[in-house]
Formats: structure tokens, sequence, C-alpha cells
């Protein structure tokens, strides 16, 4: 058997996605330390832990700090990674971490941004879910807990959403006892925008849409779309379930911008025709990107 050899990452490559993780790991220290530890906000997952532990033991402990924290804890997960996800990730993820730590005690002696709760928290919540996404989008990790999802939902009945979210339930509750219920529901919210801020970073502004047609004027119909909307088409081959006949499919990606303008086009066409619109999550091509520009 012949042993597939892997090609190494080209280093001008390398330079750039750790340059990136860099930015991302600085941002979200920007935001933990100027915006939501002097309103005592937290996330959730390693570093909402981290920002606890520090809140309670951190003027009794010295050496007990959030850079300290998120690190230490993070290794047991990084280490896992390692041996379950490889070992690209493990080293970007404790970059990222290592640099999440070393620049968010660099800013220990600057003036919040804001001392106003609101404000914390929606500026908060955008700039660390910019950087945490920039983080992720380039091959790494700060937040441990999602690697342990990844693992434990192989054996258990759940996905790694629902066991984060199971996990950040108890820390948020922990933040109640700890800040107050209001300092909670700010962390709620922050963590809410964050996340939405991070699937933006990852998926792109540019969102596509999938959508797959059926209908019996299928050539008219993929012409159509490619002289009036400029898209090139997918034709596939399926079978009716109740007819068992033949079918051309076509599938068609397209932005969201233009989903509208496909329905009439095709509605002209055949008002008969069966259209499946789908969100995809990320979409490659140079043939594509050219057609939006």
């Amino acid at each position: 058997m012949i042993k597939k050899e892997h090609k190494k990452e080209n280093p001008l490559h390398l330079i750039y996605r750790f340059f990136w993780i860099i930015i991302g790991a600085g941002l979200a220290a920007l935001s933990i330390e100027l915006f939501l530890i002097p309103n005592n906000i937290i996330d959730g997952g390693i570093i909402g832990v981290s920002l606890i532990l520090d809140y309670l033991f951190s003027d009794h402990v010295p050496i007990i700090n959030f850079g300290t924290l998120v690190v230490l804890l993070n290794l047991p997960f990084m280490y896992s990674g390692y041996k379950h996800i490889g070992k690209t990730f493990m080293i970007s993820s404790l970059f990222a971490v290592i640099c999440l730590a070393f620049i968010e005690s660099g800013l220990h002696h600057f003036a919040p941004f804001t001392n106003q709760p609101i404000l914390a928290t929606v500026f908060g919540g955008l700039v660390l879910g910019l950087g945490v996404g920039l983080v992720i989008r380039h091959g790494g990790s700060l937040d441990g807990t999602e690697i342990l999802g990844i693992l434990l939902t192989k054996k258990l009945p759940f996905s790694v959403g629902e066991f984060v979210m199971f996990i950040n339930i108890f820390i948020f509750a922990w933040a109640a006892f700890v800040f107050g219920p209001e300092q909670a529901m700010y962390s709620v919210m922050a963590y809410y925008i964050a996340f939405k801020t991070i699937d933006t970073v990852i998926q792109g502004l540019d969102e596509t849409k999938a959508v797959i047609i059926v209908s019996d004027l299928y050539e008219e119909v993929s012409d159509a779309i490619l002289s009036r909307l400029g898209r090139g088409t997918t034709k596939l081959k399926g079978k009716g379930g109740y007819t068992d006949n033949d079918k051309d499919v076509i599938y068609v990606v397209v932005t969201r911008l233009e989903v509208t303008k496909l329905k009439a086009i095709v509605h002209d066409i055949d008002p008969n025709a069966f259209l499946t619109i789908m969100n995809t999550q990320e979409t490659k091509g140079a043939r594509f990107k050219s057609a939006i520009h």
C-alpha cells in the first residue's frame, strides 16, 4: 500500500494565516479587557469561566489571572484536539490562546472604552465575535468547549451547538450568582451578538443560495437563467417518485439579492415549476465570484 504524502503548507500562506490569527486574538483581547471586564460582563465557554475565576480569585491569588487561566483551562482541550482533530488545528489554536492571553495582559493599564453596560454589551459582543470569527476562519479556536463538543457528540445524541449551549447555560447561571442577574442577562446578550458576528465572519458577507428547480421545460429555464441572470446551471438526473419518469433537475447558485429575479424568470417560463431554495455555508470558485463583480 502506497503511503500518501501530505503537502506542507506554503510558508507565505502560513504567515498570512498566523497574521490574521494574531489580529483575531488581539480583537478578542481588546473586547474582553476594555469592554467586558470593566462592566462585569462575560462570554460563554472557557473565556467565560476564566473571567469568573479571575473576578473571584485574582485579588487574593495574584498568579490567578485571566491570561493564565484561559491558557491552562484550554490546554486539556487542545491536547484532545491534537489527538483527534489534527496537529495543524492544535498548533493554531494554542498560538491563538497564547496571543489572547499575552495581548490581554498588555491592555491592563488602558482605560475602558465605556462604563455603560448596554454599550459594552453591544460593541464588546461585536468586537469579540469579529476576533473569534477571524481565528476560526484561519484554522484555530479560542474556546476548548467546542473541541470537547466535537469529540463528545460522536458518542452522544447531541449536536456540537446543543452541547455548547448546555455548557453555557451553567456558565451564565454561575455568572448570575457571582455578578448578579442583570449582569448575567447582559452577558447572554453579548454572547448572542458575538455568536451572530462569528457566523458572519466565517461565512462572509456574500450570502448565497442554492436552488434546485424541477421543470418539464428545463432547457428553456436553464437558457433563461444564463441569458437573463448571467448564472451558469448544472443539470442533474432525477426520477419522479410518483410517476417513476426520468427528470432533468436544474441546480444553480445565486446571491440572496438575485433570488427574487430567479423566481420571476422561472415563473415566466414554467408557472408549474418546483423550486427548493437553500442556504449555503460557503461558495468558492472564480467563475462564481467573477459573476458577482
